[in-house]
């Protein structure tokens, strides 16, 4: 069972949504190697599959520690976005994903902390 509050959680959860997202990118480049259309489309069919069963996960590894925001957002575009496009972003964030130890700083992050709410 999963705690609500703990970093370990969410690491945990965005392993697991980068088992998916890993299974997509090789995928991905089994379909990029394929000389027939229908043979690229249906691998590339299923490499989008997968990415997108990455998404739950993802959320809720985001939903329980905010280092997993960047990985959930970039999962979300894949709807609009190629994964090409994506994959070396994806990639990155795995692999931190991957690094992570329980009790460790997050890492570093471009998305400022939430404006103090001021009292009436």
């Amino acid at each position: 069972m999963l705690s609500a509050c703990g970093g370990d959680d969410g690491t945990a959860l965005a392993r697991q949504a980068c088992s998916h997202i890993n299974q997509s990118i090789v995928l991905l480049n089994k379909a990029q190697l394929q000389p027939n259309g229908g043979d690229r489309g249906s691998l590339d069919q299923r490499a989008y599959d997968q990415l997108r069963l990455a998404l739950p996960i993802a959320a809720e590894a985001a939903y329980h520690d905010g280092q997993w925001q960047a990985l959930m957002t970039t999962v979300s575009e894949s709807n609009r976005v190629s994964e090409t496009v994506l994959e070396p972003a994806l990639v990155a964030q795995c692999a931190q994903a991957d690094q992570s130890t329980f009790n460790q700083p997050p890492p570093p992050s471009s998305i400022p902390p939430p404006a103090p709410v001021s009292s009436p």
